[in-house]
């Protein structure tokens, strides 16, 4: 996914980036946080590589795993494919649906946000 507000990025974001992809050796880490279970308990997705389980092209993208853009220590990122990034994603992307939504007719929900805190962990 594009970077939406690149200001929550440190400014070396490229080279942390590039850090974790070569410790991953350009292949998807994730390990069925995903909730897909990989064969091998690792996803055989490979960058640039024609992917094994969706159709085009793979390219890994940085995962936060507790979903802040702001927290780069390296154990809580992880070079993903596109389909296991968008899928461990898919509740935090769902709730900031709803809080987008919200915020568009005027509403805020405080007590639901406070429910979702840490989704995706």
């Amino acid at each position: 996914m594009p970077i939406k507000d690149k200001t929550l990025y440190p400014a070396n974001w490229p080279q942390i980036r590039q850090e974790i992809l070569i410790r991953a050796q350009h292949r998807c880490e994730c390990d069925g946080r995903c909730r897909f279970e990989h064969v091998g308990g690792r996803c055989e997705e490979r960058h640039k590589r024609e992917a094994q389980h969706f159709f085009g092209v793979v390219i890994l993208t940085t995962a936060h795993l507790n979903h802040n853009p702001r927290d780069n220590r390296r154990t809580n990122l992880r070079a993903m494919c596109q389909g296991c990034h968008l899928r461990y994603d898919a509740k935090f992307h769902a709730f900031n649906a709803v809080i987008t939504r919200d915020q568009k007719r005027g509403q805020l929900r405080f007590p639901f946000q406070e429910r979702f805190v840490g989704i995706g962990v």
